[in-house]
């Protein structure tokens, strides 16, 4: 009992530091399939509600979309890392999502929240434009702009509504879909929305859940804190590689963009969300415009 007692006091200057505050949570990954990661995701997000906390989330979804392609016999194929989607597969992206959007809405509701599912077309939510992808030049001609379909990238977060749902009890839970300027509808990677929304929110803290321990240096050892030019540096020099690096570079541009800081968080730990909010030593890596300090920096 005593134990206990200690975390809940060792909890309370985060919960005081952090009260009435935006944090924006990039959902994805193992937390999003593994029963018992998905009912600890669902209790952090409606815990931080009720103590006066203002959540955001944004999920993925492309484990999920890539399984239906299969399921439906449709072929899929990938550049640098994104899924070029044609008009057909637009369709599957947006009723994967919608329907995975709807879900993780209800599993909170379910454990004693208010949360309302979005798409990003919803009230302009994320007004966005196709994505132009450069591809490699060689000798005998130059770069050529690469064609991979509905894919974009946002433009602009129109905050309105998000803004709506801070002073009220419910919790936005956002599909990354975007708008274009003439309607059409744009596939957006999570973590490239998540980070514009906690960028244009001024959010205190974006945390990126993913499946791995974090950012790792070259001996394979988890770097707990980095700044914006250290992980720069990181990825010009190959210490960060695969699929660290978007990760990095979201990060990166979100504390450019006016969060305050980023976290990226292993979502196979049971609870990742508080634990890294709400304990001294949190987990993960967490990544500053400038050098502040440690982990105890939160306060």
């Amino acid at each position: 009992m005593i134990e206990k007692a200690n975390i809940l006091v060792e909890a309370l200057p985060y919960i005081r530091r952090f009260y009435q505050k935006t944090i924006v949570i990039k959902y994805g990954g193992h937390a999003m399939v593994a029963e018992e990661l998905k009912e600890s995701f669902a209790k952090d997000v409606v815990l931080m509600k009720y103590i006066g906390i203002n959540p955001v989330v944004v999920h993925g979804g492309g484990p999920q979309i890539g399984r239906m392609l299969e399921r439906i016999g449709k072929k899929t194929d990938f550049y640098q890392g994104m899924r070029i989607t044609d008009a057909d597969t637009m369709d599957i992206v947006e009723m994967v999502l919608g329907k995975l959007n709807k879900e993780i809405a209800s599993l909170i509701n379910m454990h004693g929240g208010r949360a309302v599912g979005l798409s990003g077309k919803d009230g302009h939510l994320i007004e966005a434009r196709k994505l132009k992808l450069v591809g490699e030049a060689l000798e005998d001609r130059p770069a050529e702009i690469i064609d991979i379909g509905l894919v974009g990238e946002v433009e602009q977060i129109n905050l309105e509504i998000l803004q709506i749902f801070s002073q009220s009890d419910i919790i936005p839970v956002v599909a990354p879909v975007g708008a274009g300027k003439s309607g059409e509808t744009y596939n957006i990677n999570a973590d490239l929305v998540a980070g514009a929304i906690a960028g244009a929110l001024k959010a205190d803290k974006l945390l990126l859940m993913t499946d791995v321990p974090g950012v790792l240096d070259a001996r394979g050892e988890l770097i707990s804190s980095m700044t914006a030019e250290e992980a720069e540096t990181a990825m010009k020099d190959g210490t960060l590689r695969g699929g660290m690096i978007p990760k990095v570079r979201c990060a990166i541009d979100a504390v450019e963009a006016g969060a305050a800081k980023v976290h990226i968080v292993d979502g196979r730990q049971p609870h990742a969300i508080l634990l890294e909010m709400f304990t001294d030593a949190g987990i993960g890596t967490q990544i500053l415009k400038r050098q502040r300090g440690g982990k105890d920096e939160n306060i």
